[in-house]
């Protein structure tokens, strides 16, 4: 080996040994720099998921301190069910989308509401849900037919849980 970079000139000397050169740059960014890139990568992804699991936990928290506080569910007491809807539509701003409240039973009512939010009426119904242990026993949603993507029409039966 010795023999043969002896008989190389200067020039090809300095170019196999820049090529020599540019072979070991290249085995420690493929072998070395690469990996922990990869794993830098992949903890900033993680961290990021994590913060952003945070934020969306954080509102949560002050729900979960009240609902301890007060054992869970928010008795409704003696109140009617049609008294327990139109109060938390109200407080949701969904009274608007209302378009008839019927009790069933003593325990019970049916709501039907026109070109709703969907994603609102389902907070709309975790509501009462956890804090007055209403739930649906029975509906049927269709799309509504004008205000865009995301509106439905509803027909929902709720019972309270005794």
């Amino acid at each position: 080996m010795r023999d043969w970079w002896e008989n190389l000139e200067g020039r090809e000397q300095v170019f196999v040994l820049a090529g020599g050169l540019f072979v070991v740059i290249a085995l420690i960014y493929a072998l070395v720099w690469v990996p922990f890139d990869k794993s830098h990568q992949q903890l900033v992804t993680n961290v990021s998921n994590w913060e952003r699991s945070l934020a969306e936990l954080r509102p949560l928290r002050g729900a979960a301190a009240t609902s301890s506080q007060t054992g869970g569910v928010v008795t409704s007491g003696n109140q009617a069910p049609i008294i327990i809807v139109d109060q938390t539509l109200r407080s949701r701003g969904l009274e608007q989308y209302r378009r008839r409240s019927q009790p069933t039973t003593s325990n019970g009512i049916r709501v039907e509401f026109e070109n709703v939010a969907f994603d609102e009426l389902v907070l709309w119904l975790g509501d009462l849900s956890d804090r007055h242990a209403m739930h649906v026993q029975a509906g049927s949603l269709s799309m509504a037919s004008q205000g865009g993507p995301g509106r439905i029409n509803a027909s929902l039966t709720l019972e309270r849980a005794l």
